[in-house]
């Protein structure tokens, strides 16, 4: 239990519930103290109001040289007030006492307050008096205080009251959010200690609410999302290098092997290793694609983005392929236009390898008198650049694996190449922040790259 209040009190909801709770309360006291102020402010004008207006209605009964309506006035008022609640003194100017239920002695004219000894009455009672003359004689008339001490006793121990519920709320709230978010806070720390063992799957749990702990879980989900499918690709990686380079590596040691037993015997070596060369270069190129793909995808290329036509860059694409596409037995079709296409922001260099990688992807794995048509067109925000053929196409259950890396179709197991030129498409696509879809054109393959308009 020690050790639960000890973590809720390092617990940062709980001690800004608590902070919050202190201004709350500090705020409180402080307008409860001005509103007590201007409630006893108050309470002591009435009552001079009530005072003086009691007097004047006294001192009305006066006549001249006539105290007999005076002094039956006063008594009467004695009279209703067996308590003493109210006091009323007339004495002549020597000081003798001529009606009321006390004797008022050296009470200045005007307001002013005294503690009264009084039979019957509670030691050291204030009372507020209003003196004055009448008729050559001395009026007081008094009032207690016990009233308003006693509603300003009441308001303070409202107040007081008031302010132990509000200090239990705030620290019986405060632990309350406080465990409830801690709660969530641990499932976030649970998660980050699971990924920190391996377990790449685990995910924060989110509650559906959409607030900012939500927010932030969903951010962190979708890094996890990422990095799982990095490692995967990684795996995936790794695992089809050890495969696909296996063969070139095997193939490449039995050359050499060759070459060195006919030099042993005196034998020319001239075409093994013009051979083995050609090996060692495919291999070279492997890896150089494979760290272009991780630098492209680490994001290092966007220093060079600028504005780019799209058109011109397939125009050029169309340009260089068309006679390389005739001399295979192929036909590549000139860039179609729809409309304006306008411009996106990206590296110009890539967009064209990105595009020179999907005309070559068609040429080496359709047969002759295949078609391939380039088109660009504007849609929406999005600019949409397409390389479509009607050759044999791709299964749609092998559409999303060509992307990865090194992998390869049955079929194009025996043509040249690496099976990483759909694999470097897809990082620059990313890269500039552009969607890839593979679609049938009955026959045939289309793919489609929509970029995001760059910005005015």
């Amino acid at each position: 239990m020690t050790g639960t209040w000890s973590r809720l009190l390092r617990s940062t909801p709980f001690r800004l519930a608590l902070t919050f709770g202190f201004l709350f309360m500090l705020a409180f006291l402080l307008s409860g103290a001005i509103v007590y102020q201007m409630m006893s402010a108050d309470l002591a004008e009435r009552l001079d109001e009530s005072i003086k207006e009691t007097y004047s209605v006294v001192a009305a009964t006066y006549a001249a040289n006539d105290l007999e309506d005076l002094v039956a006035t006063i008594e009467s008022h004695a009279k209703l007030s067996p308590k003493k609640e109210q006091l009323f003194s007339l004495t002549d100017p020597a000081g003798n006492h001529l009606a009321g239920n006390f004797t008022a002695a050296g009470l200045p004219d005007g307001f002013s307050a005294f503690d009264a000894v009084l039979p019957g009455v509670p030691p050291d009672t204030e009372y507020r008096a209003f003196s004055g003359s009448v008729g050559g004689n001395n009026l007081t008339v008094a009032f207690s205080l016990s009233e308003t001490e006693e509603l300003e006793t009441v308001a303070m121990m409202s107040f007081g009251w008031a302010t132990l519920i509000i200090t239990g709320l705030a620290v019986a709230g405060g632990a309350l959010l406080a465990s409830r978010v801690q709660l969530r806070l641990d499932g976030i720390a649970a998660t980050m200690v699971d990924v920190s063992h391996g377990r790449l799957d685990a995910r924060i749990p989110l509650t559906g609410k959409g607030d900012d702990i939500d927010i932030v879980s969903s951010q962190v989900n979708a890094a996890l999302d990422r990095l799982s499918g990095l490692v995967d690709g990684m795996k995936q990686v790794s695992a089809n290098i050890a495969h696909d380079l296996k063969t070139p590596l095997n193939r490449l040691q039995m050359i050499l092997d060759s070459a060195s037993e006919k030099n042993l015997s005196g034998q020319k070596v001239g075409s093994e290793l013009a051979e083995a060369h050609a090996e060692s270069l495919q291999i070279n190129e492997t890896f150089d694609a494979l760290l272009r793909i991780a630098q492209i995808e680490a994001g290092a290329r966007k220093a060079r983005f600028t504005d780019v036509d799209l058109g011109e860059i397939l125009q050029t694409i169309a340009e260089i392929y068309t006679d390389v596409a005739e001399d295979d037995g192929k036909s590549l079709s000139s860039v179609e236009l729809h409309q304006a296409a306008g411009r996106i922001h990206g590296d110009p260099e890539l967009l064209t390898q990105m595009f020179a990688n999907l005309v070559e992807n068609a040429l080496r794995h359709c047969p002759p008198g295949t078609t391939i048509k380039l088109s660009v067109a504007r849609h929406g925000d999005h600019v949409l650049a397409g390389v479509a053929d009607n050759g044999p196409g791709i299964p749609p259950d092998e559409r999303e694996k060509v992307f990865q890396r090194l992998y390869r179709l049955d079929h194009s197991r025996s043509t040249p190449g690496s099976g990483l030129g759909l694999s470097l498409v897809r990082a620059i696509a990313d890269l500039h922040g552009a969607s890839i879809a593979l679609e049938d054109c009955e026959p045939g393959l289309g793919v489609l790259v929509s970029f995001p308009l760059a910005a005015d």
